[in-house]
């Protein structure tokens, strides 16, 4: 299978920012994990959660002004929280996955949860990046529309 060069530019791109929620999401999980939550039965479950709401808001805002940007056909704040909401529905999907492969590598390496969450960050990467494309900021008509106008245009003017 292979991608389009623009799929494929954007995927660096969204890989590229979601070093910002990688870097939250292990901070305040380290945070929640080894100094709030440390030996409380939960901390598997409570401490990921914590830093996932957390690097969700940071990847969004990345992804909002910077990787999707040329999706958004109207800049304003009921169309950051409209994408937002969105955006959160299809992460929950990923947190699921994340979760799944954290439990699954934690059980079986015996790693510390941090490095398990890590690995699994990579697994739900893929599906978030999927989703976003396709759904949360999915190429319209009218983004067609507008791209298409602007190349007539600077077509025009030369």
């Amino acid at each position: 299978m292979k991608l389009p060069q623009h799929t494929l530019l954007r995927l660096g791109a969204f890989s590229a920012s979601t070093l910002v929620g990688t870097a939250v999401d292990t901070a305040v999980l380290w945070v929640c994990a080894h100094l709030w939550l440390h030996g409380y039965a939960g901390e598997r479950i409570v401490a990921p959660s914590i830093s996932f709401v957390c690097a969700t808001l940071a990847n969004f805002t990345v992804a909002y002004f910077l990787v999707w940007r040329d999706r958004i056909s109207k800049r304003n704040r009921t169309s950051f929280w409209r994408h937002y909401a969105g955006y959160f529905c299809s992460c929950i999907g990923g947190f699921v996955i994340k979760m799944i492969f954290l439990q699954i590598f934690s059980v079986t390496l015996r790693w510390d949860v941090v490095w398990c969450n890590l690995l699994a960050l990579c697994f739900s990467g893929l599906f978030n990046f999927y989703m976003n494309d396709h759904f949360v900021f999915r190429y319209s008509k009218q983004h067609a529309e507008a791209a298409e106008t602007t190349r007539d245009n600077k077509g025009t003017s030369e």
